[in-house]
């Protein structure tokens, strides 16, 4: 459906992972650090509910250096949130800043670079699994907290709660807005591959392990890079989260009704997941943030078909779309055990919800009802 352009961004991914066999990315829910910068962070023992096995393997994971190099190796990622800060250095220069998942702390250093009075950077590692306390309230606060399919790892509640404690009325938030969309895809190379092998392997009819073929290969999401040409129709919005009013409880179930109409006829083989962040510096005004109030109507961006941005000035946006350059978070892919011959114009239709696991917080659940050609279809499928 979109144009299918040859992009270098100096990043080198891989296609074709499930979620189980990727990189964990890392969260800020515990850890204090500071840069050069930084003062006035007091780390106290309190007690703290246990770490989980999940835990202890999470955090271990993220102190790997590989993991910072592959996202600062990103240069989509790393240049827009430098580019951003330098947009937004009036806000920046001489007030406080919080870095919340500082990681290596580059986006600590581009703020002391943009003039920051003071940086507190927070991340989480196996180093000081304490809690923080920082005390003056800040002017800005800055993360890098998308994960996979935009909410994959739950990382969004550190900033809310670093929000709701040390934010100033007025203060910045960046990224200040972020978009998941969500459209089907057709992906017969990639259906190949994985299952049809294993119809003729060197003339030997090994048809006997398509159905396991089929579960190793499509039960849980897969972590992959598609271009354009895989798109089906235009995208729809699943949920559109405003940096200043969303709230921890409203991101433990998201769901979204969708109705798509192919615009050609192909097999579907399952839906893609992408998303966008924006930085337009549009700070609230309210003195409170635990306000439901927001700039853009939740209710009716969710579900709604996807705003293609005319003007490249409305806002600095950091996109994982398939028709834009790659990323590391590249797309995530919910394959059907079965393609659905589609006809032009077919409708697709259903509604997609995605809930914190109960197993584990950081993994997420993902049920999706979906109706084609007069028959309805259940995938579920959890991402860990």
């Amino acid at each position: 459906m979109f144009p299918q352009e040859n992009h270098s961004n100096g990043y080198q991914h891989q296609q074709g992972y499930s979620h189980r066999e990727r990189v964990r990315r890392g969260t800020c829910r515990s850890r204090a650090s500071t840069s050069s910068h930084s003062h006035s962070v007091r780390v106290y023992d309190q007690p703290r509910p246990p770490c989980t096995d999940f835990d202890v393997a999470y955090f271990h994971s993220y102190a790997h250096l590989g993991i910072h190099q592959e996202m600062i190796k990103d240069r989509v990622r790393t240049d827009t949130y430098r580019d951003a800060i330098m947009q937004h250095q009036s806000f920046i220069a001489g007030k406080v800043v919080v870095d919340v998942g500082c990681g290596t702390g580059i986006l600590s250093i581009f703020c002391a670079q943009a003039g920051a009075k003071r940086v507190y950077a927070i991340d989480a590692s196996d180093i000081a699994l304490q809690d923080v306390e920082i005390n003056e309230e800040v002017d800005v606060i800055i993360s890098e907290w998308m994960g996979y399919m935009l909410l994959y790892e739950s990382m969004l509640g550190s900033v809310i709660n670093a929000r709701d404690r040390w934010l100033k009325p007025g203060g910045l938030i960046l990224p200040s807005s972020s978009t998941l969309y969500m459209a089907p895809v057709t992906h017969t190379d990639r259906y190949s591959d994985s299952v049809d092998f294993w119809r003729n392997v060197y003339g030997i009819d090994m048809s006997a392990m398509v159905s396991l073929a089929k579960q190793c290969a499509f039960e849980e999401p897969s972590v992959e890079t598609i271009t354009g040409e895989n798109v089906l129709t235009w995208p729809h919005v699943v949920k559109y989260i405003d940096s200043y009013s969303v709230t921890i409880q409203e991101l433990e179930s998201v769901t979204a009704k969708f109705k798509f109409n192919s615009m050609m006829r192909a097999p579907l083989h399952g839906f893609a997941f992408w998303f966008d962040v924006e930085f337009n510096g549009h700070a609230i005004p309210s003195t409170n943030y635990h306000s439901t109030t927001s700039f853009v109507d939740n209710h009716q961006m969710n579900g709604s078909q996807r705003k293609r941005r005319t003007n490249p000035n409305e806002a600095l946006v950091l996109s994982t779309a398939p028709e834009d350059p790659p990323t590391h978070w590249q797309q995530t892919l919910i394959y059907f055990y079965d393609p659905i011959e589609l006809e032009q114009d077919q409708l697709i239709e259903g509604l997609v919800t995605l809930s914190q696991s109960k197993e584990n917080a950081r993994f997420m659940n993902i049920h999706l009802e979906y109706t084609s050609g007069g028959r309805s279809y259940v995938k579920e499928s959890v991402m860990r």
